[in-house]
């Protein structure tokens, strides 16, 4: 499995969605889908992505 890191090319905002998406092999699209309906629906998940925005570190190149 790749390690999580968030990659300099290819992200949207802060790499975090696919950094995930890279990680566990699945497509960016979903996993920005799935961050945007929770948080239009739960709103807790837009400080989720903040701390991991921090937490997860950049790509080395």
């Amino acid at each position: 499995m790749p390690e999580l890191v968030r990659p300099r090319t290819g992200r949207v905002i802060g790499g975090v969605c696919l950094a995930i998406a890279n990680r566990f092999d699945m497509s960016p699209i979903v996993i920005r889908v799935l961050m945007v309906g929770s948080v239009v629906f739960f709103g807790l998940s837009i400080w989720l992505y903040l701390l991991l925005w921090l937490l997860i570190p950049q790509a080395r190149d």
